[in-house]
């Protein structure tokens, strides 16, 4: 029997649930993801964004036949003549779609299209601009050989191969080889089904009247984008008050429906913090602090059979937290193999950076190429975790080490791009 979580996790030195570090969070996190195994079968439009839960295996070569990927002229190599020009009759011609009916015999050649089919008896093409017809005498230069320009039959994939493996998210290439393959539905896991609500008294839903010191609740709106651009079944449960009779109930309500359960706010230092011990009892936490910024109050843990994320309140730490640690999480749940980091390259910095030695930062930046082709990020201005404004107008994460303190204009930083995350 798979033993608890926290008891797994206290096991390693490196365990320290106040202070975590960011990779050692990452790693502690998959310790205990298990992929759902439910599948069904889908029209392979509805596969978009879908992760397959078989391998897709080509019932056909691929491309089908012997074509030119030049338009030109196909022949036979062993009519060239070793040095200067070679003049063949032009017989016919092979259009895609419309092949060259027989086979051409010496001296001869044929007129073909990109994708026309080589005809028999061939076994090169030339690029009609190197040639010269006068009629149907082509002069074919010197210098060409047997098997330029042609694809041969299977050479993409062969029937039987592997087109696909299991685990790959389905992309609109994806759609497209599939499609080319004569294939209309493929096997994908189920949606990984995501619970997610927002804590605090102070917070109102959209559409409602502000009182003195309450706040619209923005992060249930930025969950619901990331999450469904992610391709989850999402359930929003709304704003639940920092009471611990409503909370217990959400959280039994939301672990006893969803795979995965997301809160934001509740898990910092305060009286009115009841997620960190309710977790405690309904289930178990394996961290509840990282050594980060934005984002120090995270959790992670499981209500019952469903993981737990339980992401700061304010706005900008909700979705740094949710693109460092929930993204892989959740593409691993779903049976996305492999789930492959999102890179990060240098770039030249162009304003000071402010920081502190001590936790890893991910500070919002506008990422631009000169002139002179070199890539430059300059911070989009106030750090504060509460200015939503600031992850709109970024487009990538200037990603500052936990031993770097200030950093000044010249220097090259690490930069992680937004676009494409969720």
């Amino acid at each position: 029997m798979k033993p608890a979580t926290i008891t797994e996790a206290s096991c390693a030195d490196d365990y320290d649930p106040n202070s975590m570090p960011v990779d050692k969070a990452r790693a502690f996190i998959h310790r205990f993801l298990d992929p759902v195994t439910a599948t069904l079968r889908v029209p392979i439009r509805t596969a978009l964004g879908r992760v397959l839960a078989e391998d897709v295996v080509s019932p056909v070569n691929v491309p089908a036949h012997r074509n030119s990927a030049m338009d030109g002229w196909a022949l036979r190599a062993a009519d060239l003549a070793p040095q200067g020009e070679t003049t063949l009759e032009e017989v016919g011609a092979s259009f895609a779609g419309r092949p060259f009916a027989g086979a051409i015999g010496p001296g001869q050649c044929v007129r073909i299209m990109t994708g026309g089919v080589v005809p028999e008896g061939a076994d090169a093409v030339v690029m009609q601009e190197r040639v010269r017809a006068d009629g149907r005498r082509i002069a074919i230069p010197a210098g060409q050989r047997a098997g330029q320009n042609v694809r041969e039959a299977g050479e993409d994939l062969g029937k039987g191969a592997v087109a696909l493996a299991r685990g790959r998210i389905v992309r609109p290439a994806e759609l497209g080889l599939v499609a080319s393959l004569g294939i209309g539905e493929v096997a994908v896991f189920r949606p990984l089904r995501v619970a997610f609500f927002s804590t605090g008294d102070e917070l109102k839903s959209v559409g409602s009247l502000l009182g003195e010191g309450e706040i619209y609740d923005s992060n249930r709106y930025t969950l619901h984008g990331m999450l469904t651009r992610l391709g989850c079944e999402v359930l929003d449960m709304g704003v639940v008050r920092d009471d611990p009779a409503l909370l217990e109930a959400a959280f039994r309500t939301a672990g006893a429906s969803a795979d995965v359960v997301i809160t934001s706010g509740g898990v910092s230092v305060g009286e009115a913090d009841f997620v960190k011990s309710m977790l405690e009892r309904l289930g178990e936490v394996v961290f509840w602090k990282i050594a980060m910024k934005p984002g120090r109050p995270l959790a992670y843990g499981r209500i019952g059979a469903a993981h737990f994320f339980g992401l700061p309140g304010n706005p900008v730490s909700v979705m740094v937290t949710f693109y460092q640690f929930v993204r892989d999480a959740l593409l691993t749940l779903m049976g996305a193999d492999p789930v492959a980091p999102v890179p990060t390259f240098p770039a030249t910095l162009a304003a000071r950076v402010k920081k502190a030695p001590g936790r890893t930062e991910f500070q919002r930046g506008v990422l631009v190429r000169g002139g002179d082709g070199e890539w430059t990020v300059r911070p989009t201005g106030d750090q504060g975790s509460g200015i939503l404004k600031s992850m709109s107008e970024a487009n990538c994460f200037i990603v500052l080490g936990e031993s770097v303190g200030n950093v000044e204009p010249g220097a090259r930083v690490e930069v992680q791009l937004l676009e494409g995350l969720v």
